[in-house]
């Protein structure tokens, strides 16, 4: 659990903790966002394939770690194809250490991305 605001010293007293789901959930919608992302994967690859996850479990494609010098955070997606890995993945990465420091005031420390797979539009 991430403690975000200390109220100690305020005139009620107390602190804002939140779940690292919520954190995981938060970057999982951020990562949703991001142009060329087609959705959040597993960490652990099935039968060598990437299964996208439904938009209730967004968390369980991000991993976290909390120390003193700030949240890591490991997302593990898949990209639509003909996308630029490298450039989807630095913006993916931009996109969610701006979501946690602007909007959950969170250090972060690192934002590692994994591409999972690669998934083709339908023709149509």
């Amino acid at each position: 659990m991430t403690e975000l605001i200390d109220y100690t010293d305020g005139p009620i007293g107390g602190s804002l903790v939140v779940t690292d789901n919520v954190i995981a959930d938060l970057i999982g919608y951020a990562a949703l966002e991001s142009y060329g992302v087609v959705g959040m994967a597993a960490p652990s690859l099935q039968d060598g394939f990437a299964k996208l996850l439904p938009a209730r479990a967004l968390h369980r494609g991000v991993v976290i770690h909390n120390n003193e010098e700030g949240i890591s955070a490991s997302l593990y997606v898949v990209i639509e194809y003909g996308m630029n890995l490298s450039t989807v993945s630095n913006n993916l990465a931009d996109r969610v250490r701006f979501v946690l420091e602007v909007y959950a005031g969170l250090k972060v420390k690192d934002v590692l991305v994994y591409v999972q797979g690669i998934r083709t539009s339908p023709r149509g």
